[in-house]
């Protein structure tokens, strides 16, 4: 498939984040590009778990509707997707498209995939069995653990929670770390793939950001919280913090094809990960082999989509935390759109979105040309997990607005397919749902 370039003059882009994108358009008016479906969003309740009453309960598993769903998402222009479902204990997997669109060869429901800022999920669970351990508070400040991490009162301002569900006032790293962005070029991408980012690097280019508000005022979505949380982690537990989440959290949930991996290889087989960027990369290019070190606790973690049903299986099933913690996972903050509708309700390292058939629990992903989400009923019992392999392939109309792509709607019936049952069908009034609510993208002035 041939994406072409864009051609407008004036746009900087402005930061790509694991899971949050945002672009600055010169000449364009502020607008949310991406707007959910037509059905009403549940405000959130911070003692809520189970979220808004379901509308019906699943009628198990249509394979054929799963399959035809997942061809669809390739017919409309992804180059392959792999996805898991389950209902109780009924599994159904399956794959449509390439892994390489030179060779041809087919992708398969268990290829190793970079699952992004799910990796948040995980890092946050690890600091709550700290916090559980007694050895964390969750409000208390981030400099009594790390004093000299962030400077004067602001380090004391940050608490711990709000690190964990992005309220911290913290800007993101990825402008710092990707600096060609700035400029409207993507050169930053091939500079990088090699290079071995330290946290406390990433830390820095966090902190001289502008700032994004007082603590605990403002939602916005910065990775270089779930760095920050790594190293807390790393303080309290005078352990690495990716073998440590490793040992206790990964092996814990009994995943065996998950792991932050130690070269810029990805583990086993894979699929190539094609990078567009909104046409700046025509054709997408492969960037599978990258070093990770730019995301690590914040969004290094390689999986499969079976094992990240596993994981939110284990959590949210109290096998990883106990009941207390996992509370305070499920405490959320309500995240709006341009327009203020509900995207998403977010808690710590977990967030709750609301389809027609009830709330589901989960996170989503993306870095370079792999996307990623996973959602799962407060029950375990209902779960989808997706992956995808080519990333920001939308286009932006003249007047600087980011377009819903056909795939965007593939998706999101895929999704309501796996998750609310064969009755469910997209709310046709030309609106994807927003099966990646942490990637939307802002344009603005």
């Amino acid at each position: 498939m041939t994406l072409a370039r864009p051609h407008h003059r004036g746009r900087t882009i402005a930061g790509l984040g694991l899971s949050a994108v945002l672009v600055t358009w010169a000449a364009a008016p502020a607008t949310w590009a991406a707007a959910p479906a037509t059905w009403a969003a549940v405000p959130a309740d911070p003692a809520a778990t189970a979220g808004p009453a379901r509308a019906a309960a699943p009628a198990g598993l249509d394979r054929e509707a799963l399959r035809r769903g997942l061809d669809a998402i390739h017919e409309a222009g992804m180059y392959g997707a792999y996805s898991a479902v389950r209902d109780a204990g009924t599994d159904w997997s399956g794959a449509a498209g390439v892994a390489d669109v030179r060779t041809k060869r087919p992708v398969h429901p268990r290829m190793l995939h970079r699952v992004g800022s799910i990796t948040k999920t995980f890092t946050a669970v690890a600091l709550l069995q700290q916090v559980e351990r007694g050895k964390i508070e969750l409000d208390a400040p981030v400099a009594r653990y790390l004093p000299e991490l962030i400077p004067g009162e602001r380090g004391q301002k940050i608490t711990v929670r709000t690190l964990l569900n992005h309220t911290s006032g913290i800007g993101d790293y990825i402008s710092g770390a990707f600096p060609s962005f700035q400029q409207g070029s993507t050169a930053s991408l091939d500079d990088n793939r090699f290079r071995d980012f330290s946290p406390e690097e990433l830390v820095g280019f966090g902190l001289e950001a502008p700032s994004t508000g007082e603590p605990g005022q403002n939602w916005s979505y910065s990775n270089t919280n779930y760095i920050i949380a790594g190293l807390l982690l790393e303080k309290v537990t005078g352990a690495a913090a990716e073998p440590y989440i490793t040992r206790h959290v990964i092996r814990k949930a009994g995943l065996r094809d998950t792991s932050f991996p130690r070269t810029p290889l990805i583990p086993g087989p894979h699929s190539k990960a094609y990078e567009s960027f909104y046409g700046y990369i025509d054709p997408p290019r492969d960037y599978s082999v990258y070093d990770m070190s730019w995301a690590g606790t914040a969004g290094a973690v390689v999986s499969t989509m079976d094992d990240l049903n596993r994981f939110y299986r284990a959590l949210l099933g109290g096998r990883l935390l106990g009941p207390a913690q996992l509370a305070q996972m499920r405490t959320t903050v309500p995240v709006t759109d341009g327009q203020g509708n509900v995207v998403m309700n977010y808690g710590l390292g977990l967030y709750a979105q609301d389809l027609p058939c009830g709330r589901f629990w989960g996170h989503d992903g993306g870095v370079f040309g792999m996307g990623t989400f996973s959602l799962s009923s407060p029950d375990g019992r209902r779960q989808l997990s997706l992956g995808i392999n080519l990333m920001k392939y939308q286009r932006f109309d003249e007047n600087g607005v980011l377009q819903p792509h056909a795939i965007d709607f593939a998706l999101g019936d895929h999704m309501l397919q796996a998750l609310c049952g064969p009755a469910a069908s997209l709310a046709k009034d030309g609106r994807p749902i927003t099966p990646f609510p942490t990637q939307q993208v802002l344009v603005k002035r």
